[in-house]
């Protein structure tokens, strides 16, 4: 019975097999015959056409036939034309333009006029390592070749004009605060900031005011995230009551209470615009701290309340906000 089962499967594996290769050589045969009815249409066509149109179209009649040909073949209209060798000048011509038609769309469509729209700007520019003094250096760029944003005018100028431009930038989505700087006067990221479409006037872009410059559009953050830490942003929970030993209770009303504060990115575009961070950044905490600050002391979460205020209660560190509402 198992020599049986073997030999019935190996008959049906060859039967298969030639099966196979049948409809591999029918499907070559009508490849051919499609091939070679293609070729003796076009050329009846092609004959046909000089003939009717005269000797004067010779030039460009075979490539509007070939061209015809190429996708679905020529009209029905033309091709029963040329076959009868006696259609007219009108019907022969109708019959290319249908064929023309059935060709690709895009054979058809001219190409789009580009206009350009150049725009200048200028770009702090200082590298430490050359002992040059910081200078506004002038860029073109078209604003039609070119992304909404002034970050897309920064990574096409470092990308096409000058490779030595530096300046921070990561998720483009304005969720890190990598890309935050002075543009046309305004603190903002640029990767949220369009271009300003008026190509008469230049754009200017500039590191953040009034910090230490690493090189070129980037700024030393060391003493604002000095900061940041001296305020200890992260959840102090010990002794608070658990739920399962594990979480810490918070109903729905003090949770609302950290909406708008815990949103903060850290990009120190607030921070920066101070006129009193200006004048005392190495001791007032700034705008973006307090308000990381006072994200913690609001937490009913939190264990740490009046040590975190006590360490506040300064002349400096809080009270140097003149409320000047700069930021």
């Amino acid at each position: 019975g198992q020599r049986r089962r073997s030999r019935f499967h190996s008959k049906s594996c060859r039967r298969k097999s030639r099966a196979s290769a049948r409809a591999r050589e029918s499907e070559r045969e009508r490849r051919e015959e499609r091939e070679r009815r293609g070729v003796e249409t076009m050329s009846l066509c092609t004959h046909a056409l000089r003939k009717a149109l005269g000797s004067g179209v010779g030039a460009w009649l075979p490539m509007a036939a070939a061209a015809a040909a190429s996708t679905s073949g020529l009209g029905a209209s033309a091709a029963a034309a040329a076959a009868s060798g006696a259609g007219s000048t009108a019907s022969l011509k109708s019959g290319l333009a249908l064929g023309a038609f059935r060709t690709s769309a895009s054979a058809a469509v001219p190409a789009p006029q580009y206009e350009e729209a150049n725009k200048d700007f200028k770009i702090y520019r200082w590298d430490p390592d050359n002992g040059d003094k910081p200078r506004m250096e002038t860029y073109t760029v078209d604003l039609n070749d070119c992304g909404p944003m002034i970050l897309d005018v920064l990574l096409k100028i470092k990308d096409e004009q000058d490779s030595s431009l530096s300046f921070r930038r990561s998720c483009r989505e304005g969720i890190c605060g990598s890309c935050a700087m002075n543009i046309d006067g305004s603190n903002g990221l640029a990767c949220l900031t369009r271009i300003d479409k008026d190509t008469e006037t230049a754009s200017t872009v500039a590191p953040l005011p009034h910090m230490f410059v690493v090189k070129d559009l980037v700024v030393d953050m060391a003493n604002f995230y000095s900061q940041y830490k001296s305020v200890k942003p992260w959840l102090h929970s010990e002794g608070s009551e658990k739920v399962d030993g594990k979480e810490v209770y918070q109903s729905k009303e003090d949770r609302a209470k950290l909406d708008g504060l815990y949103e903060c990115i850290l990009c120190a575009c607030c921070s920066t615009s101070c006129p009193s961070y200006w004048w005392n950044s190495d001791k007032y905490l700034g705008p973006a701290v307090l308000l990381q600050a006072y994200r913690w002391i609001i937490d009913s979460r939190d264990s740490i309340t009046d040590e975190r205020i006590q360490q506040l209660d300064d002349a400096f560190k809080l009270y140097r906000c003149k409320t000047i509402m700069n930021c």
